[in-house]
């Protein structure tokens, strides 16, 4: 039976597509790139290397160039505009709204941005102008400032017919948003109420109290919220209270997996712009700074060790099982390290349930330090036959273990404190105290206990 989940049917694509470019077939390069909507245009686009990709850019319809340039990874859109001109861009966006439009302008130089901006509709350039005065990670950055809104003491009637007059609502409109003379936000009218209650009525007595979200908001703690509260929609405000745009689930969507990709790649020391097929000498770079931060670490720790070359010259055994230290003590901090972030990116760490954490990532570090610390200890009696480096060992990994998930606790928890991002320099340290803690505990044991 033919397997059509989505994983496969875009693999099948790929084979097609690449059968197509080894016989140079452009008619069936059209036909197949005609048949694909945007999001598959942009996954078929970020799966092939640079050279690849711009032939394939060539063959994309013509009618998508926009929405496909505004939906593909930041990085490869910098390189499609790169060798286009002003007028090209122009071109490019019409008919986009705002946020793509603003998406593909991001990447853009000042003066091409400024001329683009000359060439836009008034009404699509000052809502382009304004989402980029924001930062890029906070919610008035990522909200559509495009909404359908109504004054009050109005009438049901009045609104539907503003409403049809006007073309207003489309596939993402969720609510109708209600505002005074200053465009302060009073409440939201669903298009529900908006059909079924009495059409005389006035608008004021069936909105609801609006829930809302601070244009200056944090994207992920956003998006937090939105999870959270299972919410589809969301009016956006300024500090004044006037509304300025709304978040839909499309917009969160996007948010989460910005916010998931940045942290995974962080995690590992990656940047936020390499993905599969980055150049490889932009990945060599990228990658290499973090490298060289984890070689200084890496020094860092084996400076510990060269204190005690004594103990370590005398006892070839302690060598052997020196890295098990680390690395038992190191997965065990990875763990607590990896929950603590997710935690800490879903909003859920907050005030008193930080010491609850504490204390159960120290019983949990302790259960399994003890656990595993026996384990050890026995396969070192059984290889070695010395009770004292199996004192030694065995005592070695229950600390490391224990201290190990209190620090995969504090120093997410710490850095978040200093405004540094956890998932981008956490495994780094975590690293290092691991290893620094490992390698003291049982050196430092085996000089007092074998030595002594």
């Amino acid at each position: 039976m033919r397997d059509d989940t989505p994983y496969n049917q875009t693999e099948e694509q790929l084979l097609q597509l690449q059968r197509l470019l080894e016989t140079s077939d452009g008619s069936g390069i059209d036909d197949l790139l005609a048949g694909m909507d945007v999001q598959d245009i942009v996954r078929t686009l970020e799966s092939f290397p640079g050279k690849t990709r711009d032939l394939l850019w060539e063959f994309v319809p013509e009618a998508v160039v926009g929405e496909v340039l505004a939906e593909v990874d930041e990085d490869i859109r910098a390189d499609f505009i790169e060798p286009l001109s002003a007028d090209d861009i122009g071109q490019i966006v019409k008919g986009l709204d705002a946020q793509d439009v603003a998406e593909v302008l991001d990447v853009a130089d000042d003066d091409i941005r400024t001329s683009v901006y000359a060439s836009l509709d008034e009404g699509i350039r000052a809502q382009v102008e304004y989402l980029h005065t924001y930062e890029e990670d906070v919610v008035g950055r990522y909200m559509d400032p495009e909404t359908v809104n109504v004054k009050q003491g109005v009438s049901l009637e009045a609104v539907q017919r503003y409403i049809r007059i006007h073309h207003l609502l489309d596939d993402e409109s969720q609510q109708i948003m209600v505002t005074d003379k200053d465009k302060r936000l009073l409440g939201t009218l669903t298009l529900i109420d908006l059909i079924k209650q009495p059409q005389e009525a006035v608008i004021d007595h069936y909105m609801d109290e609006p829930f809302t979200l601070s244009d200056q908001m944090k994207v992920n703690e956003a998006a937090s919220i939105l999870r959270s509260k299972e919410l589809a929609f969301v009016p956006v405000c300024n500090r004044e209270g006037i509304l300025v745009g709304q978040l839909n689930v499309a917009d969160v969507l996007e948010i989460t997996q910005d916010d998931a990709d940045m942290t995974l790649k962080h995690m590992s020391g990656v940047s936020d712009e390499e993905e599969v097929f980055t150049p490889i000498m932009r990945s060599a770079r990228s990658r290499g700074i973090w490298l060289g931060i984890n070689l200084l670490t890496a020094f860092l720790a084996a400076t510990v060790i060269g204190q005690f070359t004594e103990v370590l010259d005398q006892i070839v055994a302690l060598a052997i099982l020196m890295p098990v230290v680390a690395s038992m003590g190191g997965i065990a901090g990875s763990q607590t390290l990896t929950v603590v972030i997710r935690g800490l990116a879903l909003g859920q760490l907050a005030g008193n349930n930080k010491r609850w954490l504490y204390n159960k990532e120290m019983w949990v570090g302790m259960i399994n330090g003890l656990i595993w610390a026996l384990v050890v200890g026995a396969i070192s009696q059984l290889w070695f036959d010395n009770p004292m480096i199996t004192l030694v060992i065995t005592l070695a990994i229950f600390i490391n273990m224990s201290l190990s998930n209190l620090a995969g606790v504090l120093i997410p928890l710490i850095l978040r404190r200093l405004k540094i991002d956890p998932a981008l320099s956490g495994a780094v340290i975590l690293t290092t105290v691991t290893d620094i803690v490992g390698f003291l505990s049982f050196l430092g044991l085996a000089t007092l206990i074998i030595l002594k």
